[in-house]
This record gives structure tokens, C-alpha cells and sequence, in this order.
């Protein structure tokens, strides 16, 4: 076969790849399926869900109110975590912990009964992300106030160190080995933690990239996805920090999700949509696929068994959580 043949098969063949994979992207994308209404308007940020339990948690700025899945039944609230930003689980323990802004502190609870066990002050201001990483059994607070990160051993609750970063942490993701990984917004970076030694190891710069926030992982093809304010997500080898790909997103992202059973990336865009990009393999991605929520609606956590996306938003001055799935 002659090298222009080659050239043109390969080039049709990849063309067919990316085409299947917008078909199959668009067949995933979610529809809306319903709306709970949970009464007044307050602020929130992370919310999450317990797989184990079938429970939704959602920061309502000074509590968590706790909803039962799929009903969507309030079963619970978490008390007193003033400017709560996150909310963490160690299934392995039967703990939570929620990220308390205003308080500087961590709100330890009973995953079953939700029953506060603890108050863990930080070694920063403003702990906003948190992280629980299984592997070394330690939990982490991203301070984004004093561009700080504080390493808390959960078996005996004590703070045992600070990690210094660079600017202002955000999301972070663990690849269940001995790496977490964390952008930094205001520098346009993505920081890498040994947590064999809790020192930060990697200082990447994340180009084509504004203010990187929301941030997933790929943890079998060792891939990094952040999204930026610039409508962009960057593609990062977890190994090398190399700048892979980039594929075009929603304005106003904050949240991002990998789902490894349907190698999809959804991007939670607060301009009103989400982004739904299907992964062709560890470094090429389909154009986006875009479903249009609600403005505002920035923030959202998945049921990554029944593949059902939860974002909250305020309709008619009601703070509102929509559910979106396959019906």
C-alpha cells in the first residue's frame, strides 16, 4: 500500500473513532428527570454522594442537609459547619467529614446516624476542598486562604502536618496509589502530593488553561482533567505533567466528574449546561456534547451506579436540586 493510502486509511479510521464516540456521547447524555424543591435560598458549594448508603449530601452554608436516594427525601442535616465547603467520606472508618470556610475547622460524623463525633481545627483559613485518601488512611483540606494544604491522620484525628503551595487550592483527586492531585487557581497550575511523605513533589503548569477549578481523574490511564474559566479542559499525564489535550467546555465551570465505566467526562458549567466529552482513548477526546441545565448550576455530584447527575440551582427563590439521567 502506498504511503498516501496509508495516510488516508489512518485518517478515516481515526475520523470513524471520533464519530462513534459523539454518537455514544450523545446517546449518554443525561435528560432531566426531576426537581426537588429545599426551601430557602442558601449558600452551597460541594455536594456528594454516599454510594453505600444511597444518600445525597449537600453544603447549605452553615449545615449539610442529607437526602435519600433516588427519593429525595430529607433524612438528616449535619449541624454547625459554618461556611461549609465540602464533604468527604472514609467508608473504611464509617466517617465523614465536611470542610468548614468560616470555622477553620473539620466536622468529623457518623456515616450511619450522622451524629457528630468531632471538631478538628486546620493549620490554615478557609479549608475549601477535601479529600479523604484511603490508601495512606489520611484526610486533606486545601486552605484557600493561606495556599495551604493540612494532613489529618483520621484513625487518631489528630492534624499531623501543612503542605505549602503556591497560591490557591482547589479540587483534588488521589489516584488510590500514593498521589493526590490539586489545581491551584490563581496560578494556572496542578500540584502533585507524595503521601507516603506528604511533600509536594510536582509543579505543573497548566497551559491554555485560566483558572483551573473542578478537577477528575483517570486513575487506569493515569490522566488528569481540569476545567478552566477560559472554556476549556486540560488533559494532564498523571506521570510526566505533559499537556495531552484540550477539548472546548461550558463558561463558569466549577465541578468535573470522570465516569471510568462509560470513559465520559461531564463538566458542570454554571453559564447554564453541562459538557459531556467522551474519552477515544488516553489522549484523544470527542467535541463536547452539550445538555442545558440552569444558570448557576455549577456544582454536581454523580450515582456512579445508577449514572444519575445532580446539580443544585434556585428556581423562584427556592434552593432546588435537578436530577439528570437515563429515564
Amino acid at each position: 500500500m502506498s504511503l498516501k493510502k496509508i495516510v488516508l486509511a489512518t485518517s478515516l479510521l481515526i475520523s470513524a473513532c471520533v464519530l462513534n464516540s459523539i454518537t455514544t456521547a450523545a446517546e449518554l447524555s443525561p435528560v432531566f428527570l426531576q426537581k426537588w424543591t429545599l426551601g430557602a435560598v442558601s449558600h452551597w458549594d460541594y455536594i456528594d454522594v454516599d454510594p453505600v448508603r444511597h444518600r445525597l449530601f449537600l453544603s447549605r452554608g452553615d449545615h449539610v442537609q442529607v437526602l435519600e436516594l433516588p427519593s429525595g427525601k430529607p433524612i438528616g442535616e449535619i449541624a454547625h459547619t459554618e461556611g461549609i465547603h465540602g464533604i468527604a467520606f472514609a467508608q473504611d472508618l464509617n466517617l465523614g467529614f465536611t470542610s468548614n470556610g468560616k470555622a477553620n475547622t473539620v466536622t468529623v460524623f457518623d456515616l450511619n446516624t450522622l451524629a457528630t463525633k468531632q471538631e478538628i481545627k486546620v493549620t490554615g483559613a478557609n479549608p475549601d476542598a477535601i479529600l479523604y485518601d484511603q490508601h495512606s488512611h489520611q484526610l486533606y483540606t486545601f486552605n484557600g486562604k493561606t495556599a495551604n494544604v493540612t494532613v489529618i491522620d483520621v484513625n487518631r484525628l489528630i492534624v499531623t502536618g501543612t503542605i505549602a503551595t503556591t497560591g490557591k487550592p482547589e479540587f483534588a483527586a488521589t489516584n488510590e496509589a500514593g498521589k493526590i492531585f490539586f489545581n491551584v487557581e490563581d496560578k494556572a497550575q496542578l500540584h502533585v502530593i507524595d503521601t507516603t511523605n506528604n511533600k509536594l513533589i510536582a509543579q505543573w503548569s497548566l497551559t491554555h488553561c485560566e483558572e483551573p477549578t473542578g478537577l477528575a481523574i483517570d486513575i487506569k490511564n493515569a490522566r488528569v482533567f481540569s476545567v478552566c474559566q477560559n472554556n476549556t479542559m486540560v488533559v494532564t499525564d498523571a506521570k510526566t505533567g505533559a499537556q495531552v489535550a484540550t477539548v472546548a467546555i461550558g463558561g463558569h465551570p466549577d465541578a468535573a466528574i470522570y465516569d471510568a465505566d462509560t470513559a465520559t467526562v461531564y463538566s458542570s458549567n454554571g453559564e447554564g449546561n453541562l459538557s459531556i466529552i467522551k474519552q477515544i482513548d488516553a489522549d484523544h477526546y470527542a467535541p463536547a456534547v452539550t445538555v442545558k441545565t440552569l444558570k448557576g448550576a455549577r456544582t454536581m455530584a454523580m450515582d456512579k451506579i445508577s449514572k444519575t447527575i445532580y446539580l443544585p440551582a434556585i428556581i423562584d427563590e427556592q434552593f432546588t436540586i435537578m436530577s439528570y439521567g437515563n429515564k
